[in-house]
């Protein structure tokens, strides 16, 4: 039994010809047999294709609204030789969805339109590489040279894959060779690629040795890379035209470096400022003092003043990365830590005790204090 065509159709018995038009628009886009792996979408489709004829028509609608499948069932409907439906062309919208020459053409009334080769230059695939570089180099910029192992176009044919271009005779040079089947609607003609040529309509009178006729060859390619100052791990730089060969004629494709920088062992970076931890004994934070600090620059000398905390930070204003985009540069934090000693000869542990017995607590100690005595 029939299914019924706006179920087909998945639309109501009150759509539009627009929400009709729209509706057959996505099956044969999700359902035309050169483009769909389902086992049943030649199936599918004639059934869009059916439903899509009769509800696009004023008289053929009215019609099975009236009677339904029935209405062409006698006097040369569907089901009478295929007469009455010798005008209908939905060519317009397969030509939209799938562009021109897309699997329909040739003698169909359904599939207007004429056959051609239709295949066109298309850009090679990109392809990604890591390069790991080191703290300095990702602070300062370098240059690189990354070697790949990719088909690129081969040098003795032009990427053409042999000599002597020649019609090929299995498809007449238009890259398709075609399918007839009778749906009811008409013949139904598909369109695939030739295998003989590859879709390009020619053959060679004599293959190319080099690259076995692909027009590609396995080669080894060295690149120049430039890395900019200031790159950080995750960045990525591309390189133009530097990747894969295309397909018939098309340009390579790009290659794009994906940054990994290593850690260094003293600075840490959170964007483009520098973090450096500077470690001070009891009495260089208690009495202050001056203290040589490394940056990527060379080294500078830091004030730092009596009666320093761990976790205090002092700036050195443009000290940091330089940003790879070019707008300024980060500044560096010098973080103090205040080492308490683990190892004490006992004229050091004597000074302490005596220390300790000046009593030289601050605020916060009394009021801990206090807080105890409540």
């Amino acid at each position: 039994m029939k299914k019924d065509y706006y179920e087909v159709l998945g639309v109501s018995k009150n759509a539009t010809d627009a929400e009709i038009k729209s509706a057959f628009r996505k099956l044969a886009k999700k359902y035309h047999p050169d483009v769909s792996k389902e086992p049943d979408a030649a199936e599918k489709f004639k059934e869009a294709q059916e439903a899509y004829a009769v509800l696009s028509d004023k008289d053929k609608r009215s019609k099975y609204d009236q009677f339904g499948h029935a209405a062409f069932d006698q006097n040369g409907g569907f089901g009478g030789g295929f007469s009455g439906f010798e005008d209908f062309d939905a060519s317009d919208i397969l030509r939209d969805i799938f562009g021109a020459g897309f699997g329909f053409g040739g003698d169909s009334s359904f599939f207007g339109g004429s056959s051609r080769k239709t295949t066109r230059a298309t850009k090679g695939p990109d392809i990604s590489v890591i390069f790991e570089m080191s703290f300095e180099e990702a602070a300062f910029g370098t240059q690189t040279t990354v070697s790949l192992d990719i088909m690129d176009k081969c040098e003795e044919c032009d990427g053409h894959g042999g000599t002597g271009v020649k019609t090929c005779p299995t498809c007449g040079g238009t890259g398709y060779v075609k399918e007839q089947q009778r749906s009811i609607l008409g013949a139904f003609i598909t369109q695939r690629p030739c295998s003989n040529c590859a879709g390009t309509g020619e053959i060679y009178t004599k293959k190319c040795d080099n690259c076995k006729g692909t027009g590609k060859k396995k080669v080894k390619k060295n690149i120049i890379v430039k890395v900019p100052a200031g790159v950080d791990t995750g960045d990525h730089l591309r390189v133009a035209g530097k990747g894969p060969a295309g397909e018939n004629g098309g340009p390579n494709g790009d290659v794009y470096i994906e940054i990994k920088v290593k850690d260094h062992p003293l600075f840490k970076r959170e964007e483009q400022d520098l973090y450096i931890t500077l470690p001070l004994t009891i009495a260089e934070a208690s009495l202050g003092c001056k203290k040589e600090v490394p940056t990527l620059e060379g080294n500078v000398i830091l004030n730092v003043p009596a009666g320093s905390q761990s976790g205090e930070k002092h700036r050195i204003k443009g000290k940091g990365l330089k940003s790879p985009s070019k707008r300024g540069t980060g500044d560096l934090y010098v973080v103090l830590k205040v080492i308490t000693p683990t190892k004490l000869d006992r004229k050091q542990k004597k000074l302490l005790e005596d220390l300790n017995k000046t009593n030289l607590k601050s605020a916060e100690f009394v009021n801990f204090e206090k807080y105890l005595k409540r």
